[in-house]
């Protein structure tokens, strides 16, 4: 679904609210030309208190540690960012939404330093479901391991969510996409399962969990941290640095995907291999239907994950 298709119809930017059509900005915009943005993806689910935005402080705070390498001098309080989210919420009458802020280099001189451009800030906010499609959480996706490598920590940050870097995700999801799959598998430098292209990834073998650590140039996801806290509730030993090789993949247990976007996804096969039984494994299954029934508040734990409008 495109944008022209969705009933919203407005943008908050630089600390006012302006038309959707109106939220424009230069072809010559610093950040357009190289990657010099910062951005983050937020859940706002429906619930019978209203709508709850997802972990917003840990996000916001992600998107301001984001900042920082690229020396962005974001020139608003969280708090600012807030009350702008949830305004946007509620004059579009938006139940649950995805959200996106995002602050970048804007225009003033085209040289790769940035030192002369401001910085800016904006926030968008309109529903959007399951990002693998909504079979895909029952049914699972079918993956392929990317050609495209990861980057190395040394090279670009791994644990910054900045716009540039995904260009890597782009070219691994659209060649997963060209070959018939649904979604790709990156790993990194050295061989290694690294995550997807905008999720992270977990395995299951023998009733233990295991899913890449930091050092295997992951983006340490909120959603990642979420499903951990929750295995780890539920019962189930979580390994959270682990280094998975590629063959493990295929003689897993399951596999499943996490993230803003994806939420919680099964992966039923890898480049043509059945993972398991094929199908969304019980393990997966059980956290799945955990994850939504927390952040669908059909239970009162993690109260402090959830932000209300």
């Amino acid at each position: 679904m495109g944008f022209e298709d969705m009933d919203v119809d407005t943008i908050w930017l630089d600390g006012e609210f302006v038309d959707w059509e109106d939220a424009q900005i230069h072809v010559l915009t610093h950040s357009l030309h190289y990657g010099t943005a910062v951005f983050e993806g937020i859940r706002c689910y429906d619930t019978e208190d209203g709508p709850a935005i997802f972990r917003w402080d840990e996000h916001v705070e992600r998107l301001y540690e984001s900042a920082k390498p690229l020396e962005l001098d974001i020139q608003h309080e969280p708090e600012e960012l807030r009350e702008a989210t949830e305004q946007l919420i509620r004059e579009q009458d938006l139940p649950s939404c995805y959200i996106r802020p995002i602050a970048f280099y804007g225009y003033d001189s085209l040289g790769v330093s940035p030192k002369d451009c401001p910085t800016r800030t904006a926030i968008a906010a309109w529903p959007w479901g399951a990002y693998l499609g909504e079979e895909a959480l029952e049914e699972g996706v079918d993956v392929m391991i990317s050609s495209w490598r990861k980057h190395h920590p040394s090279q670009i940050p791994t644990n910054v969510k900045a716009t540039g870097p995904y260009v890597n995700s782009m070219l691994a999801g659209e060649e997963a996409r060209r070959n018939g799959y649904v979604e790709a598998i990156v790993l990194n430098k050295d061989g290694q399962v690294a995550e997807g292209p905008g999720e992270n990834l977990f395995l299951v073998r023998d009733g233990e969990i295991f899913t890449p650590g930091l050092s295997e140039s992951i983006l340490e996801g909120i959603t990642r941290d979420s499903l951990i806290e929750i295995a780890r509730d539920q019962g189930y030993t979580v390994h959270d640095q682990a280094s998975i090789s590629r063959g493990e993949l295929y003689t897993a247990d399951e596999l499943f995907f996490t993230g803003t976007a994806a939420e919680v996804t099964p992966i039923r096969t890898v480049d043509d291999v059945e993972i398991g039984s094929g199908s969304r494994g019980p393990v997966t299954e059980e956290l799945q239907q955990r994850f939504f029934d927390v952040v669908e508040r059909r239970t009162d734990d993690y109260e402090e994950w959830f932000s209300y409008v």
